[in-house]
């Protein structure tokens, strides 16, 4: 057999590709491409934990054994980085999140005949895969399934077609329901008989003007670095517990020592909290006005140094000689990137830079423009926290040189 048949890495999209280009879908490197287009399975080929898979959009790499969804991770983050013509002093493993630890996922419903279709869409198509098991949510969320199904189906009228957000918090399950009309005394109180019979921590409709709270027996919140935040319906949350903690010990073990931080598109305050609890005191700047203010309530109850800052930081960055008053700074921008409030990053004279990014093509451009201003990329950290899935975060440290 030719080994340029022979599958030597896994592209961006979870193709296998072989030494000679040719790209095989669902290969694992290892595999050999035969003549017939069938493969030989190869050392790192995996049974697929989910009967779902051949069809289920949730996931693309579960043929592939933890040693090659690491491999793929680390070669994700390393490659937009060496494209970029830059190279990190370390790269460290890549972490991978273990299978059931998913606290946040968004499923979609549909009446189909006389069954109701409950689960993640098709690759590359608007059918729902009718969900009878997931090893990637955790339990908690996935025991909703059934009754989730059976609560739909009883709803009126031919036609159903909607999405369902649900999050893990410290109360429970936290679903958000968008598309499913409810009209009428009777219909509301049998919805609030379903949260309260099932446990809900909270249940919320969107009916097109935005979510409304319809159970919520206590306020919700998550709990980051041990402070209980108010989690506003939909707000951002890192996938998994799991992956939340591999960024914040990365971004805690760079900073350390750092007297005053600056956390930008802080969110909730999932870095803030942690840096703050190691000593930092922090300014945590958002756009986003419920995150800030839940941030900014939960840091004045548990009395810790975080001011919270409401600031656009796309429009309207921290300036240079804003960032100079800074011994580092962490950021952890959408996937786009975060390129204005980058270009003042480069020129400011903040010792330590922690760089989140759940996007290495956007993260590489604007790594590009810290080291064009004077930054060392000193350590690289992948992170597989959307585990067999080709989405991929990573935490990276930029050190100014002196």
């Amino acid at each position: 057999m030719s080994n340029s048949a022979r599958i030597i890495r896994i592209a961006a999209k979870g193709d296998g590709v072989t030494a000679d280009g040719r790209h095989v879908p669902r290969a694992a490197p290892g595999d050999v491409l035969r003549d017939d287009g069938t493969l030989e399975p190869g050392p790192h080929r995996a049974e697929p934990e989910c009967r779902h898979y051949s069809a289920c959009g949730g996931c693309e790499l579960q043929h592939c054994d933890d040693e090659a969804l690491a491999g793929f991770v680390s070669s994700r983050v390393v490659n937009a980085a060496s494209g970029q013509g830059l190279e990190s002093e370390r790269v460290t493993p890549a972490h991978l999140s273990p299978p059931h630890s998913r606290r946040r996922a968004t499923l979609h419903a549909a009446r189909m005949g006389g069954h109701i279709a409950l689960g993640f869409r098709e690759g590359g198509s608007h059918r729902i895969v009718d969900m009878a098991e997931c090893p990637i949510m955790r339990p908690e969320m996935f025991a909703l399934v059934a009754p989730l199904r059976k609560m739909l189906a009883r709803q009126p009228g031919k036609r159903l077609a909607a999405d369902l957000e649900m999050t893990l918090v410290d109360q429970g399950v936290d679903l958000g329901i968008k598309g499913l009309p409810v009209e009428g005394l009777q219909a509301t109180e049998a919805l609030l008989d379903f949260a309260r019979d099932v446990g809900l921590a909270r249940l919320t409709f969107d009916q097109g003007y935005g979510a409304e709270a319809m159970w919520e027996p206590d306020p919700v919140t998550v709990t980051l670095s041990g402070v209980p935040v108010a989690f506003p319906s939909g707000a951002f949350l890192q996938a998994t517990s799991d992956g939340e903690e591999a960024l914040a010990d990365a971004a805690c073990l760079w900073l350390s020592g750092a007297g005053a931080v600056a956390d930008l598109f802080s969110g909730l305050g999932t870095f803030a909290f942690a840096l703050a609890r190691q000593g930092s005191k922090v300014l945590a700047a958002e756009a986003d006005q419920r995150a800030h203010l839940a941030c900014k309530q939960a840091a004045g109850r548990a009395q810790m140094p975080v001011h919270s800052l409401h600031r656009d930081l796309f429009r309207n960055p921290l300036r240079t000689e804003e960032l100079d008053r800074f011994d580092g700074v962490v950021l952890d921008p959408p996937r786009a990137g975060a390129r204005e409030q980058v270009v003042q990053i480069a020129a400011s004279q903040v010792a330590r830079v922690v760089y989140i990014s759940c996007n290495p093509s956007s993260w590489a451009r604007d790594a590009v423009t810290l080291v064009e201003g004077g930054y060392r990329l000193e350590e690289l950290r992948p992170v597989g926290q959307f585990r067999w899935s080709t989405h991929v975060e990573l935490a990276s440290l930029f050190a100014k040189e002196r």
